[in-house]
């Protein structure tokens, strides 16, 4: 029995062809939409609407993964690794 690739191994689904700039506007993107999000989250906890409140932190934090991991792939040095 084979044993078959995960999906980031499977190199040929990937054509590796972003450039810098792209990969800098999808964070400057992504911090942005972060921001409206924060913003979101304090008016919900303002208006006491829990459930808004929570969809908002979950965008966050998944917005800082994606922040956090766009930083790494561009270098940044004060990001060891982004899944720590």
């Amino acid at each position: 029995m084979s044993k078959s690739l995960s999906d980031h191994q499977d190199s040929h689904h990937y054509t590796y062809s972003r450039s810098w700039q792209e990969i800098e506007n999808m964070l400057d993107k992504a911090e942005r939409l972060s921001n409206v999000w924060q913003t979101k989250f304090y008016e919900a906890k303002e208006d006491g609407d829990k459930k808004q409140s929570i969809k908002c932190a979950r965008n966050m934090k998944a917005l800082e993964g994606v922040i956090k991991t766009l930083k790494w792939t561009l270098g940044d040095k004060t990001i060891e690794h982004p899944l720590s």
